[in-house]
C-alpha cells in the first residue's frame, strides 16, 4: 500500500508529535496518525488505542493493509488503560472527542501511573476546552502551543502541554480563550469568537422572558468577554 494522507485536522497534529520517541494515540480514528508518523519516520513505532470492537478492528486492518504490524500495536481498552506503568511513550495525542473525556482519560492515567510526567500531550477537544485547560493547569502541565484549524465548516482547537516543575496558573480569560491563542490571534480565532458571539446573542434573545436568570447573567458574562477579547 502507497502513503497515507491526513486530513487537515490530523496533519496539523502530526506537527507537534515528538520526532523519533513513540507515540501513543487514544481513539486512533482506523490508525490513521500512527500510520502516517510510522511511514514518513516521524516516529519510530506507536500505539493505537480503541475502547470499541468495530474500530478496534479497522484500525487492525489497516496497519495489515500497509504491512505495519511490527511497528504499530493495535490494542483494546480504555484510554490509557492500553498502555503500562512501564511503558514510556513521547507523545500520546488524543483527538476528537469532548473536552471532558479527554480530562476524564488523563485523570485516569495520573492515577494509573501510564501518563508518565516526560510524555508529550496533544489535545484536540470537541468542545470544553476551558474546563480542560483547568485540568492541565491543577496538574501543573504546561501549554506550550496551541493552534486552531477549521475542516468540515468546523473550527477546531489544538492544546499541546508538557508537565512543568512549577505552578501552573492561567487567567479566566486564558483558560476560556487559550493562552497562546490570545497573544497570536490569527484570522480563524476571530472567526470563531464571532461565530461563539452570535450564538450566544441568539441564546439571550430566546431566554429574555423567561425564568432562567442565572443563564441569562452567565450568557451576558461570556457576551462581554467575548467582546472584550475581540475588540
Amino acid at each position: 500500500m502507497g502513503k497515507i494522507r491526513l486530513s487537515k485536522r490530523l496533519t496539523k497534529v502530526s506537527q507537534y508529535v515528538k520526532k523519533s520517541a513513540p507515540l501513543a494515540d487514544i481513539g486512533s480514528d482506523h490508525a490513521q496518525l500512527p500510520i502516517y508518523l510510522v511511514q514518513n519516520k516521524q516516529v519510530p513505532k506507536a500505539v493505537a488505542g480503541e475502547v470499541a470492537d468495530g474500530p478496534f478492528q479497522i484500525s487492525k486492518n489497516e496497519v495489515e493493509k500497509h504491512s505495519l504490524e511490527d511497528k504499530i500495536s493495535v490494542r483494546f481498552g480504555d484510554g490509557l488503560a492500553i498502555l503500562t506503568p512501564k511503558e514510556e511513550v513521547g507523545t500520546i495525542t488524543i483527538c476528537g472527542m469532548g473536552g471532558l473525556l479527554i480530562k476524564r482519560i488523563l485523570k485516569e492515567g495520573i492515577e494509573n501511573k501510564t501518563l508518565k510526567k516526560n510524555t508529550r500531550l496533544i489535545l484536540q477537544p470537541n468542545n470544553e476546552e476551558k474546563e480542560l485547560r483547568e485540568f492541565l493547569q491543577l496538574n501543573n502541565y504546561e501549554i506550550i502551543a496551541e493552534d486552531l484549524v477549521e475542516e468540515n465548516e468546523k473550527i477546531y482547537e489544538i492544546i499541546v502541554a508538557e508537565s512543568s516543575s512549577k505552578e501552573i496558573h492561567y487567567t479566566d480569560i486564558e483558560l476560556t480563550f487559550g493562552p497562546l491563542l490570545l497573544k497570536k490571534k490569527p484570522a480563524i480565532f476571530y472567526k470563531k469568537w464571532e461565530a461563539e458571539l452570535k450564538t450566544n446573542q441568539y441564546i439571550i434573545e430566546q431566554l429574555k422572558n423567561t425564568t432562567h436568570k442565572e443563564k441569562l447573567r452567565n450568557t451576558q458574562k461570556q457576551i462581554d468577554q467575548i467582546k472584550k477579547v475581540l475588540s
